[in-house]
């Protein structure tokens, strides 16, 4: 496995390449959620790329940027075991050489609610990254992974809206045995913490087992997920379709149901596809 930390260096390894590439774009502090995105892309592409960069343009004022879980040597490890062609380590000025470039801006209606209503921006700077990453991997296939539903969409939008020749590959949510859902800031929470935050998970099974016995009536289902949620400060639970607008009956097939809160002082998100 190469290891790559200048945009030349990954240039260079792209073109040497005859088949066509596999991507996961991660932020590092790789976990068994990330490894289940790896190991996919590296089964299904004959050459794959990692990269685990800490974009700094997708973090609001105030935000962990600084704190955000770094593990190098570990995610480098656990990249060559899982068989990756090279993973890309950058620095944000290589990444950002200039204050002052071209952006990709998110669609509005999709980057002003949920995510983009508590964190203004934040779009754009994923948008920003991706948009730079994908032109440099030249990847057919990018994997990213369902937890992130919104993000995935908008990523969607752009790659086709800019005709990028890409295919996004949706990945399931991958969650530990008690049903929360990995994330690398789950190592901000301690062990009463960690008990608090299976209750997201747990109002998602709310929800599931409502829709099972045949209630389909959004607000009902978010009103039995609120009551699960009880004692965490929820940002927000919503039920949309899968472009993100608001239902008032499940559409089952072309449904997402999202939760948010902070259990302490770290913010989690789960969802359900269904």
């Amino acid at each position: 496995m190469e290891i790559l930390r200048s945009v030349d260096e990954l240039k260079q390894f792209v073109s040497t390449k005859k088949c066509d590439i596999g991507f996961v774009p991660t932020m590092g502090a790789l976990h068994n959620g990330h490894l289940s995105l790896i190991k996919q892309c590296v089964v299904e592409n004959e050459v794959s790329i990692v990269s685990t960069f800490v974009n700094p343009a997708q973090f609001l004022p105030g935000e962990d940027l600084d704190k955000y879980p770094k593990q190098e040597a570990s995610d480098i490890k656990l990249c060559e075991l899982a068989g990756v062609s090279a993973i890309f380590i950058p620095s944000a000025d290589e990444m950002y050489p200039s204050d002052e470039e071209a952006c990709v801006v998110a669609p509005k209606r999709l980057a002003s609610i949920l995510e983009g209503k508590t964190r203004p921006g934040h779009f754009d700077g994923v948008l920003r990254v991706l948009c730079k990453l994908f032109h440099l991997t030249k990847a057919k296939k990018v994997y990213m992974g369902k937890k992130d539903a919104q993000q995935l969409v908008i990523v969607q939008d752009m790659v086709e809206t800019l005709f990028f020749d890409t295919q996004i590959i949706a990945c399931d949510i991958v969650r530990e045995s008690d049903g929360l859902a990995l994330s690398s800031r789950n190592a901000y929470l301690s062990e009463e913490d960690k008990c608090n935050a299976i209750r997201l998970s747990r109002s998602l099974i709310k929800a599931s087992n409502l829709i099972k016995t045949g209630e389909l009536d959004v607000n009902i289902i978010k009103t039995a997920m609120a009551q699960t949620l009880e004692g965490l400060q929820i940002d927000y639970v919503a039920i949309v379709d899968r472009k993100f607008n608001e239902l008032s009956k499940v559409e089952l097939g072309d449904t997402i149901i999202l939760v948010a809160a902070y259990v302490g002082k770290t913010r989690l998100i789960d969802n359900q596809w269904l």
